[in-house]
């Protein structure tokens, strides 16, 4: 018996047969089983967490610099975008196997209501690119007095 909810249906069958003819082609096209399984449209993969003060989004983003990192907030979206450029190899050398992916990324997250977008910090350490941003005033948790 399978886990998924909808197994019986034929729109569960559907989607097993479109995922098997996929992986018929991809291997008679020689991609390594490592490559196909990498969900490459998720970089950088990201964390984000919710406070009492703040939302925290950390987003692993190993190899890169800091100045080649765009963060940009707008209203309740935060948007982290750059682009990671291949290494150059030496003359005459090509790829035997390449599972890391470069070029442009993009990775929009939609944030909480209550985010205050003038209190963002980023800093980036050891590979990872912390986000904290405030939450309103208003929306922070208080103790009301019971008279």
């Amino acid at each position: 018996m399978s886990n998924f909810p909808f197994s019986d249906s034929g729109f569960a069958s559907a989607f097993d047969a479109i995922q098997e003819h996929m992986g018929r082609v991809l291997r008679s096209a020689g991609v390594p089983a490592a490559l196909r399984a990498t969900p490459q449209a998720l970089f950088p993969p990201v964390n984000v967490g919710v406070s009492g003060d703040s939302v925290e989004v950390v987003a692993f983003v190993p190899g890169m610099q800091p100045d080649d990192l765009n963060v940009t907030i707008e209203k309740r979206v935060l948007t982290i975008s750059g682009e990671r450029t291949p290494p150059e190899l030496p003359e005459n050398a090509r790829y035997y196997a390449r599972e890391r992916a470069y070029g442009r990324y993009t990775r929009v997250i939609e944030l909480p209501a209550d985010v205050d977008p003038d209190q963002v910090q980023a800093r980036y350490t050891d590979g990872c690119l912390a986000i904290s941003i405030k939450r309103k005033e208003s929306s922070k948790p208080r103790v009301v007095p019971v008279q």
